[in-house]
């Protein structure tokens, strides 16, 4: 379902380069495709091996990064930044990457994530001396590199990573390296591509198919890549490594052209949607999906259960980002806005509704009614994840049980208030199935903790109410 609309979106994307002359504009290419990570906020920063540059500003990267914005970013290595701007983390200089310049050289951050223990390293660092310029709590980690007291940068690096708890895949770059770290559980993707003898670094795989590179693989847990004009280098900075992949990412967040520790997004979504047509047989006339991450679900439930996949529904690709508000009265709003459903299709017939999760239940229940008024004359919700009955600390925007309808409401009941006929989840072993997980009892390698309460962390609840992700 639309993220604005929902209320669940993943915090931003990340993107990097070394070794290309036009490492800027490629950047952008590699954001724009990233776009759906993140729509209130972009950055660039770029080095020609002596000096920084760095353009930012509130907006799509089609908006900031204009033809002259882009010429003015000259050099062979950039990192760039798609933001969602959470409650509390908005503004301009909270835009990443961030870019620290001092004596001794300059640094640029770029996050993707969030540090659950962000607040609590801060008070330290103030207590020392350091003064912090934004919200965010990506300013942590540079604070931390700059008074790492080693000599090598790359060591600094290793010892600030070890200090933090949470979800991060940064890129680190400097005036004449680029860095690239992920958490120990590897929460969030990151990936290594090619073109030629240039590096590229992406949240998704899907970044590396529109500029063109070649994906090498993926970033391991723990793992600490030094990237510079002399090659390539890996180094382990945490040996307590345990896989933990955000399960949304397959579910909802990553496009489904992508791929995520071998598993293709769009595959793993048809089969999730497979498995719940055989967890939940149901007598219906169409099967329709709600756009644009529920559609391959809903055409693996199609095709699974024998009934004809219809598009029931249709999205408005013309609406702006006017319409991303957090009212809940404006996001109603932006559902009549977004999508229609189709009345040619649904009119008369037995309608299943696949989507990909629900969250409050408002957009559930405003879509349940548009189809019903376009002549459904039954509706059933069926939904390829398991309910989210727990907040996420991660980089996620759900951070507290009251925004969760099924923390605290049965299944039963949550049909209710959406005015369904029926409304079946999928189970826990469906979804681990479904993206190629064993079982046996363990996650394996998959962080399910918004599903289960299980948190593959130490979580500091009480730091995040003040704490801007990414």
């Amino acid at each position: 379902m639309l993220a604005e609309l929902k209320g669940m979106n993943e915090e931003c994307g990340i993107f990097g380069v070394w070794g290309h002359p036009k490492a800027a504009q490629i950047t952008y290419y590699g954001l724009h495709s990233l776009q759906h990570r993140g729509q209130e906020g972009t950055g660039i920063v770029v080095t020609d091996g002596l000096e920084i540059k760095t353009k930012k500003g509130e907006g799509l990267v089609s908006e900031i990064f204009t033809t002259d914005a882009i010429k003015e970013l000259t050099g062979t290595g950039a990192i760039g930044h798609v933001r969602y701007a959470t409650a509390g983390g908005g503004g301009y200089e909270n835009v990443q990457p961030l870019l620290f310049r001092s004596q001794s050289g300059s640094l640029a951050l770029a996050h993707n994530g969030n540090l659950v223990n962000a607040e609590g390293l801060k008070h330290q660092l103030e207590a020392q001396g350091s003064i912090f310029q934004t919200s965010s709590d990506t300013e942590v980690l540079a604070h931390l590199i700059r008074r790492g007291g080693y000599p090598l940068l790359k060591d600094r690096v290793k010892n600030a990573l070890s200090m933090l708890k949470g979800a991060y895949a940064f890129l680190i770059m400097t005036e004449t390296e680029l860095m690239v770290a992920l958490d120990p559980n590897g929460m969030r993707p990151l990936s290594l591509g090619k073109m030629g003898d240039a590096y590229m670094v992406a949240s998704e795989t899907c970044a590396f198919d529109v500029v063109g590179a070649e994906f090498v693989r993926d970033i391991l847990p723990g793992e600490l890549l030094i990237i510079n004009d002399e090659g390539i280098k890996s180094e382990i900075y945490s040996f307590n490594s345990t896989t933990a992949m955000c399960t949304m990412e397959y579910i909802y967040f990553s496009r489904p052209d992508s791929n995520i520790n071998g598993i293709n997004v769009h595959t793993a979504r048809k089969i999730l949607g497979k498995r719940l047509a055989a967890e939940v047989p149901i007598e219906a006339d169409v099967v329709t999906g709600v756009p644009d991450s529920s559609i391959s679900a809903a055409i693996g439930y199609a095709e699974a259960s024998g009934i004809p996949y219809e598009l029931g529904l249709i999205k408005n690709r013309y609406v702006g980002r006017t319409f991303i508000q957090p009212s809940q009265s404006l996001r109603e709003q932006g559902v009549k806005m977004k999508l229609s459903p189709v009345r040619g299709v649904v009119e008369g017939k037995r309608v299943i509704m696949v989507d990909d999760s629900i969250v409050r239940g408002t957009t559930s229940r405003r879509i349940v009614t548009m189809l019903k008024e376009a002549g459904a004359t039954e509706v059933h919700v069926v939904i390829s994840s398991p309910p989210i009955k727990n907040p996420c600390f991660y980089g996620i925007d759900t951070s507290t049980k009251e925004e969760l309808i099924a923390s605290d409401k049965s299944v039963e009941e949550i049909r209710e208030l959406i005015g369904a006929d029926s409304l079946t989840f999928l189970s826990v072993e469906g979804v681990l199935e479904a993206i190629g997980r064993d079982i046996d009892g363990e996650t394996r390698g998959q962080c399910l903790a918004c599903f289960t309460g299980k948190y593959p962390t130490e979580i500091y609840p009480q730091e995040l109410e003040t704490s801007a992700k990414c």
